[in-house]
């Protein structure tokens, strides 16, 4: 008896280490070194006023709109059927596009229900010109609001002058030889809302250094209600 207590005490030591030795296996198969993950950073997108004008300083839209789809498809943007070909654009005749100018699709503008949704596209640094709306056709004055879904944009309209605090945004001198009339800017980045503070007041938008990609909201848009404040882009 003695022989075989001794016996299955050796069993148990021999089946322990067993187990010990194939623990140590499975940890070292756990702790081998990871493979560094790398970032995907952006490269970072520009454009220049020439690739937008011809030789004769005639506005190429189709050019316009390739940069556009290039800034779109930057901050992954959906990129649906027909979007291209419904891209409204325009550079206020000033022949600054790159600087001064404005991107559209309307989805809907309800001149019955009274409301209205677009998304509107700014290259990096461009403004969108200072404006006012006013009661026109039937519509009533448009009230707007705007969410900012990719990039930053610096949205200006009445308010306590802090200009100052943004020495990055630049009103070009083909705005009105340089100029606005209201400077009260907001900072907004993705997700952030603002919203028209006073109806018929004056209004503007500068993209940051990524462009921006805008949606907006309001009750409805007429084209004759827009007046701008730089007479030379009515």
């Amino acid at each position: 008896m003695k022989k075989l207590f001794l016996l299955n005490i050796l069993i148990i030591v021999v089946l322990c280490n067993s187990c010990a030795n194939n623990n140590n296996t499975e940890k070292n198969k756990i702790t081998n070194p990871t493979t560094e993950v790398k970032k995907d950073l952006k490269k970072g997108i520009k454009f220049t006023n020439e690739q937008f004008y011809d030789a004769e300083g005639q506005f190429l839209e189709e050019k316009a709109k390739d940069a556009l789809m290039e800034m779109l498809a930057y901050h992954n943007y959906p990129i649906f059927d027909g979007l291209r070909e419904k891209i409204w654009l325009t550079d206020y005749n000033q022949g600054n596009y790159a600087e001064l100018g404005l991107a559209s699709i309307m989805f809907v503008n309800n001149e019955e229900d009274k409301y209205m949704l677009m998304d509107i596209f700014l290259l990096p640094g461009q403004m969108l010109g200072e404006h006012m709306h006013f009661a026109a056709e039937g519509n009533p004055v448009k009230m707007e609001g705007w969410l900012v879904r990719h990039g930053k944009s610096y949205i200006v309209g009445v308010g306590e002058n802090n200009r100052d605090q943004f020495p990055q945004v630049v009103v070009p001198q083909n705005h009105w030889e340089g100029k606005v009339t209201t400077n009260h800017i907001i900072e907004a980045n993705e997700g952030d809302f603002a919203s028209l503070v006073k109806a018929e007041s004056p209004h503007w938008q500068m993209a940051g250094p990524e462009g921006v990609v805008i949606t907006e909201v309001g009750n409805v848009h007429t084209n004759s209600g827009v007046l701008r404040s730089d007479p030379k882009m009515n």
